[in-house]
């Protein structure tokens, strides 16, 4: 009976989660980033909050729109950006490509191209835990500019 019940249980969680990653379903997520970690000595302290909202438009296929706020000793980035999300797997790994518009309060701006890999974990049915590791590569100051770090989020399909 132990048995039964327990596999009637991880089959149920597999097709909840399955069931999240279907055309139609929408997303929400707000996430940290970066705190505290850096890889250069120029800006040792960072600190990020972003906010996603997507669709997805086939299944496992997500477009997405996202905005947010990045804190350096040196600089205060604000930033707006699109990009498409796939899941490659019914458990939650997913792959993430866009385009991201930046404005630092040096006053410059900058176009970014972020990529990312992570992994959803359900709570629920509903509300999920985000971790991530993103790069986002700078096209007009690439040594500079560029970044890479973490994110851990809270999502809710719908």
């Amino acid at each position: 009976m132990k048995k039964i019940i327990s596999f009637l249980f991880v089959l149920f969680v597999a097709v909840s989660a399955n069931a999240q990653f279907r055309e139609g379903t929408k997303y929400v997520n707000a996430s940290l980033s970066n705190l505290g970690f850096s890889y250069s000595k120029a800006d040792r302290f960072r600190f990020g909050l972003q906010l996603d909202a997507g669709y997805y438009i086939a299944d496992r296929w997500m477009v997405h729109a996202n905005a947010g706020y990045q804190h350096t000793k040196a600089v205060d980035d604000l930033f707006v950006g699109a990009g498409l999300r796939y899941n490659i797997t019914q458990n939650g790994l997913y792959l993430g490509a866009g385009a991201e518009l930046a404005h630092h309060t040096k006053g410059s701006t900058d176009l970014y191209i972020p990529a990312e890999v992570g992994y959803t974990f359900f709570l629920n049915r509903y509300l999920t835990i985000e971790p991530a590791v993103y790069y986002k590569m700078s096209l007009s100051h690439f040594g500079d500019n560029s970044t890479a770090g973490v994110r851990i989020g809270l999502g809710y399909y719908f």
